[in-house]
């Protein structure tokens, strides 16, 4: 059979709801919560019903089935379904935050008395972590800690959009005060560079406009780092591809999210523009869509 499926997964409170209704607004046929065994079978059904392109939300409700999951999607890729795993991860701080603000329990908590909610919150979110941490290795990871619901929304239009490549890098700017993306697979520091945050004239802007990226590309230490980077990437990325990897994200950090970080994604990303998948991401700048 020939269909696409994006199977929606992660830790509880991350997004997945968000992530589904995108979905649904891309022209996926959707469906939450379905059980693993009957995942291949609803693929043929839905197929043969003319719905080539398929979401579908597993998450630790089922898991007493979770195991059966990643060797089901390889099998599906064997008999010519393309299928895209994403993971949906948030820090347990931002977990913890929104349970309290919707007042809904976590699937895996056993709480009785008030008092011991909020430890038995944590606990289940980390006994959830350990039940789909085999899942989370073979699927795209976005942390969505840090990210609105129209962010996320964006970000997943544009990753089922992409075309399925050997591996897909992804530059995403952060700035360090709101924490490191939990998705990043490598992490530079670009703290050390002069900050355009402290020219007056530069301050407003951000490292997508000319003035801040001239300013930031006549710094030697900037084009040195850059090159260094660009050096290391070169290098490694092709022992992703051979692993089978899917998707790498660089992250680039600075104090704000706004000057540095910005305009080395954008360079980098520009440097690696011989590469057929590569996607731009700013944490911090990108408005609500």
């Amino acid at each position: 059979m020939s269909a696409e499926v994006v199977l929606v997964t992660g830790i509880s409170g991350s997004g997945k709801s968000v992530a589904l209704h995108a979905l649904e607004d891309a022209g996926f046929f959707c469906v939450d919560n379905l059980p693993p065994e009957l995942l291949r079978e609803f693929v043929r059904l839905e197929h043969e019903r003319f719905a080539s392109r398929i979401a579908v939300a597993v998450d630790v409700r089922t898991a007493g089935s979770l195991p059966v999951l990643v060797p089901l999607i390889d099998e599906l890729r064997t008999e010519g379904v393309r299928v895209r795993s994403i993971f949906l991860e948030a820090s347990t701080e931002s977990l913890v935050r929104r349970y309290s603000e919707t007042r809904r329990p976590h699937p895996l908590s056993t709480a009785g008395a008030a008092t011991e909610a909020a430890s038995a919150l944590i606990d289940a979110i980390e006994r959830e972590r350990g039940l789909l941490a085999d899942l989370r290795e073979v699927s795209t990871v976005i942390d969505t800690s840090q990210l609105r619901p129209a962010q996320l929304r964006s970000w997943l239009r544009e990753l089922v959009e992409a075309p399925r490549l050997p591996l897909t890098v992804v530059f995403e700017s952060f700035a360090f005060k709101r924490g490191v993306p939990l998705d990043a697979d490598f992490v530079f520091d670009l703290r050390a560079w002069p900050n355009p945050f402290y020219i007056r004239h530069l301050r407003p802007l951000s490292g997508r406009d000319e003035p801040v990226a001239s300013y930031l590309s006549e710094q030697p230490e900037v084009l040195e780092m850059l090159g260094q980077i660009e050096s290391f990437l070169r290098r490694w990325l092709p022992s992703f591809e051979g692993e089978q990897r899917g998707y790498v994200t660089v992250a680039l950090g600075c104090t704000g999210g706004q000057h540095r970080s910005v305009y080395a994604a954008e360079e980098l990303r520009r440097r690696f523009g011989d590469r057929a998948g590569t996607l731009l991401r700013h944490r911090e700048l990108e408005p609500d869509r």
